[in-house]
């Protein structure tokens, strides 16, 4: 709940406050909403460890949410600089180097800034946080089984949640293009239960809600894929056996009709 309020609060001040009315060279409020949705989650992948019933690692804990914040960090710091790219004329579904004003840029050598700012961002930013964050949530996941037969379903508010979760996650895979750590994390999921069933234990609620979760998460993402996969700009986007486009070069490929390059206000007066 407290992603989705602040992912869509953010989404909210993007439109209500768009970023062409800030100071370029100073954080939106978008901007200040992101830093504290990563903080946010830092702190309550925290708590999600105090409370598994299973003792967990501290000290890989404590390292792997030190790693997730470093990470969100990084892609905190790319995504607002894409943003204010965007304003300029830049197009995300496009590969950096095909974009008009990145071959427009002089000298060419700023090219290599451009793509260290992209590797940061998208690259090691982007396993940084996807890396801790899965196993954070596997390790919780682990301790999520239990002998009593009446802990194994899911509460009615559970249910309705469940929608709304697998769509978080669907999210967090395609824009964070973390498809392989995600399918590792389910598969190891699936391998913990046929384990676990073998000695006589079953998945609780909290365990039942995050495997239907990602399943149906999973399952979001192949009709994504299957929807988009003739798509021949995202193709040669994102090319590979693993195509999963982003609902961000999405959006301005097919939803975005026109992008004229727009003026920054001035950060003086």
């Amino acid at each position: 709940m407290q992603n989705w309020l602040l992912y869509c609060g953010r989404a909210i001040v993007i439109i209500m406050c768009p970023v062409e009315w800030c100071p370029p060279n100073r954080p939106s409020p978008a901007d200040y909403i992101h830093l504290a949705s990563n903080l946010l989650t830092a702190l309550l992948l925290l708590k999600i460890t105090q409370r598994s019933p299973k003792m967990l690692p501290h000290s890989a804990m404590q390292l792997s949410i030190i790693i997730f914040a470093m990470g969100t960090s990084m892609h905190l710091v790319g995504d607002s600089i894409t943003q204010r790219l965007i304003l300029s004329g830049y197009q995300p579904h496009l590969p950096l180097r095909e974009n008009p004003i990145i071959q427009n840029v002089t000298p060419k050598t700023l090219i290599y800034s451009f793509e260290l700012v992209s590797y940061y961002d998208e690259g090691l930013g982007h396993v940084m946080w996807g890396v801790p964050f899965l196993l954070i949530l596997f390790l919780y996941f682990t301790g999520c089984f239990t002998h009593s037969e009446e802990e194994r379903s899911m509460p009615y508010s559970a249910w309705l949640l469940l929608g709304p979760s697998a769509l978080f996650y669907w999210c967090v895979i395609t824009e964070g293009q973390i498809f392989i750590l995600f399918t590792f994390t389910l598969f190891a999921m699936a391998a913990m239960v046929v384990q676990q069933r073998h000695r006589g234990f079953g998945l609780n609620s909290n365990g039942l809600f995050l495997l239907s979760s990602f399943s149906v998460a999973m399952a979001l993402v192949v009709l994504w894929v299957a929807f988009l996969w003739h798509d021949p700009v995202l193709r040669k986007r994102y090319p590979g056996v693993m195509y999963v486009p982003r609902p961000r070069a999405f959006y301005t490929l097919h939803i975005l009709k026109t992008h004229q390059p727009h003026g920054y206000p001035s950060s003086q007066g």
